[in-house]
């Protein structure tokens, strides 16, 4: 197991729906503040396997999840009444950082990758750090957290493959006349290459991968990076924009 990881039942406190296929879980009980970037592995009863969903908001006390309905078990999830408790394992992966230096950040979201970008807003504001966010979306009804993002960050930027909302095109077209020293992204492997690729600057990437044990036993999420072989679980899922082999 490790070092850091812990077990806890919590109670589901709201569960309720803010986009299409996209749910907001409200967890209490004894959490930690969770770090940003950072994921939990929420047991489904009946299934194996524990479903990991990124950290989108934690303060000591409480914990919320956005996640997006793809399966049987995140299914399942969304069906959770207020009051349910629920056995997860948290603080499991690494989280974003924050170079000496930073002024000014981009952070970039893909889908559901956006959600645990919203802690990361937070962390930064309170350092008084500038942030300009760019998400994109394949159609307005997928957008969550709109007045969230616009209220905490300098700036807030959409793009929709459909054009319903914002920009119509994707993230990478939006970069024109941003101001920053750092970028985070998160978001599937095509976006995070695509912004790799077209952002100069050093930055860190929170990769999407299917997991097994969700702490680094099992291998099932390994990938090769400059660095020899690393877990997305347990070494990633954040890393540094030079460790990835695109």
């Amino acid at each position: 197991m490790s070092e850091k990881m812990i077990e806890r039942n919590l109670v589901v406190e709201k569960n309720e729906r803010v986009a299409a296929k996209i749910f907001r879980m409200e967890l209490s009980g004894d959490i930690p503040q969770l770090v940003a970037g950072s994921f939990v592995e929420v047991t489904v009863e009946g299934l194996y396997l524990r479903r990991p969903i990124s950290v989108c908001e934690s303060v000591p006390g409480k914990g919320t999840l956005v996640y997006k309905v793809v399966g049987k078990g995140t299914a399942q999830m969304s069906e959770l009444p207020k009051g349910t408790v629920v056995n997860c394992l948290l603080e499991l992966g690494n989280g974003f950082s924050v170079p000496d230096g930073c002024k000014k950040a981009l952070l970039i979201g893909g889908g559901i990758g956006t959600a645990p970008l919203y802690q990361l807003a937070v962390e930064l504001r309170k350092r008084n750090i500038g942030t300009t966010l760019i998400a994109g979306f394949a159609s307005e009804s997928e957008v969550f957290y709109q007045k969230e993002f616009e209220k905490i960050c300098d700036k807030a930027l959409y793009a929709t493959m459909d054009g319903t909302l914002g920009h119509k095109g994707i993230v990478t077209e939006l970069l024109d006349g941003c101001e920053y020293d750092y970028y985070y992204a998160c978001g599937p492997t095509p976006m995070l290459k695509a912004v790799t690729a077209a952002v100069a600057t050093d930055g860190e990437l929170s990769l999407e991968e299917r997991m097994g044990c969700g702490f680094g036993i099992c291998m099932g999420c390994s990938l090769m990076t400059t660095k020899g072989p690393k877990r997305v679980c347990k070494d990633g899922p954040v890393f540094r924009k030079e460790e990835l082999v695109w």
